[in-house]
């Protein structure tokens, strides 16, 4: 079974990113490579994601499949944002990070699989 210690701090730690893109957007900084970033095996969650822990049975489940898949996804696109901020784009940032754009959408799905995955690991 997965961990739900480890679903739960990353769905915390996935919800951050915002905040960190915010303030990226803002200054026009940031202190991570963008290169790191696109990178989802970087990040504590994806380290446990690709990792030993995980039987072989969570490994083949629809649930890890989707997450992965949406992790991925997740880690392209706030590079994305990243990148866009850093490069003065704020406002296309801005879109991509506010209700609806493509940071907003793929950080919902993606929540939402750990919690799916979540529920059935209990």
């Amino acid at each position: 079974m997965a961990n739900i210690e480890e679903l739960d701090k990353a769905i915390g730690a996935h919800g951050l990113w915002k905040s960190r893109l915010k303030s990226a957007i803002e200054s026009g900084k940031i202190d991570v490579d963008i290169a790191t970033i696109r990178i989802d095996n970087q990040c504590a969650f994806g380290r446990w994601l690709y990792g030993s822990t995980l039987s072989s049975v969570d490994k083949s489940s629809s649930h890890y499949k989707t997450v992965k898949e949406l992790h991925t996804e997740f880690h392209i696109i706030a590079a994305r944002v990243a990148e866009m901020a850093i490069s003065g784009k704020k406002i296309g940032a801005e879109m991509m990070i506010a209700s609806g754009g493509d940071y907003a959408k793929i950080s919902s799905k993606l929540t939402q699989a750990m919690m799916d995955w979540k529920s059935v690991s209990k």
